[in-house]
Formats: C-alpha cells, structure tokens, sequence
C-alpha cells in the first residue's frame, strides 16, 4: 500500500531552520510531482514547494522563496524541505504529498491542491519565541 509518513515538525524560535521529512513507501518516487503544502488555522491549504522526480524542476510559493529548499534523496525514497529563517506566519500543519507527473506540473501541483492524489498524515510546525 503506497504511503507518505512526515517526520521532523516542532517547535522553533524565528530566524530557526527545520528540516521536515517524507518517506514514501509501496512505491518509488520516480516519475512523479512531489510537493509540500500546509495549512494555518483557519485558512485553507496552500502549496509550499513542489519538484519534479523526472527533470528536476521546482516552484516555490513567493512566500517561502529563498527561505526554503525541497530536495529529494533518491537511495531513501525520501524528500525534505529545508525551512530557514523561520517566521511566525510559517506556523502549520505542514503535507506532503504526490502526483504521478504525466497528470500535472509542480506549478500546477502546487498551486491548485485538489490536484496531488496522496497525501501524508501532516506535522506540525510551530514558529514562536
């Protein structure tokens, strides 16, 4: 059964770095849109980052650019987003979550989240002094 576990969330004070983890298992992660997404209390869901396992190609949300970096790991079947200079309003539940890349782009992934099919269980990230 194919399965995406999120590891890594806490508590941060601002201007920390975390690094969240997803794991993928029943299924490799080649050839599909990877992508993490998170939502605040009381607003919706939004697209953080998303990469392409095929060419490599990323999009990042203009809120988070140069703050974050998505990566994959291919020998763990894992992906990372590593989140520096945290800010209070980085504060989520954070998702990651897959799509097979024939059926989307990141950019699309990203910024639509009905599109991504498999989701994790989410984590929690805190930002708070």
């Amino acid at each position: 059964q194919a399965q995406l576990v999120e590891s890594g969330g806490g508590l941060v004070q601002p201007g920390g770095s975390l690094r969240l983890s997803c794991t993928a298992s029943g299924f490799t992660l080649d050839y599909y849109a990877i992508g993490w997404f998170r939502q605040a209390p009381g607003k919706e869901r939004e697209g953080v980052s998303c990469l392409s396992t095929t060419d490599g190609s990323t999009y990042y949300a203009d809120s988070v650019q140069g703050r974050f970096t998505i990566s994959r790991d291919t020998s763990e079947n894992t992906f990372y987003l590593q989140m520096d200079n945290l800010e209070a309003d980085d504060t989520a539940v954070y998702y990651c979550a897959r799509e097979h890349i024939a059926l989307t782009t990141v950019q699309a992934m990203c910024t639509m989240t009905s599109v991504a099919s498999d989701w994790g269980q989410g984590t929690q990230v805190t930002v708070s002094s």
